[in-house]
This record gives C-alpha cells, structure tokens and sequence, in this order.
C-alpha cells in the first residue's frame, strides 16, 4: 500500500461540508530551515479533495504544513466576522514517520476558533 495525505474541512457554525476553501500544502526542508511550497487545492461538494494532497512516492517522511483559507472562506459565506477577521489563515503542522501510512488532517472550523485531530 502506499501513502497518502487527504484532509476534509466541516463548517460547524452551519453544520455543513465547507465548499470551496484554499488549501496550500508546504514542506518543511531543515537544511535551510524553510517550508517550501508543494500544491494547492479547493474542497468540493464534500468539504473533501477530488485527489489527496500527495500519494505514493511524493509523500515523504518529515514536517508539513496546510494552510486553510478561512478567512476567505467565511468572507465568500457573506459571515460577518469583523474587520479583519479574527481568523484569517489556520495553519497546521503535522510530522509524516510512515510514508506508507494513509494521513488523513481534518479541520473543524467556526469564525472563531477551530478543531483538528488525527483522522483515519
């Protein structure tokens, strides 16, 4: 079996999948203390990708990051949620050890505050 990173994004405030959020993925490279930039994606009808985020040999052992555009998720909503949002960007850090393993990274999020865990 082969690795692979997925994640999914629920709105709590309405109960629902979030359509359409940004979502950027980077790479922690140590040799120059530095998170390179890897992809980027949108969420569909599900709150889910159409494909995982990396599978197979471009999922490698080390630290990453998501970066989940809420702010401009919440905005798209017609949310008022101040000026400037109290939540722009929500990033989360994660270690991959098993690149064979499956990662799934949900997000729970409300305009203000948010979840996340290890999924399976």
């Amino acid at each position: 079996m082969s690795g692979k990173l997925t994640t999914h994004v629920l709105d709590t405030s309405i109960g629902e999948p979030a359509k359409e959020l940004g979502i950027e993925l980077y790479q922690y490279t140590p040799a120059y203390d530095y998170y390179e930039f890897i992809t980027e994606a949108w969420t569909n009808e599900d709150g889910r990708l159409s494909a995982p985020l990396l599978e197979g040999d471009g999922l490698e052992k080390g630290i990453y990051e998501l970066r989940f555009d809420v702010g401009s998720y919440f905005a798209a909503q017609g949310k008022d949620v101040g000026s400037p949002a109290f939540l722009t960007i929500v990033p989360v850090f994660f270690g991959v050890s098993d690149n064979s393993a499956h990662y799934h990274v949900p997000l729970l999020i409300s305009p203000g505050g948010y979840s996340t865990y290890k999924g399976s």
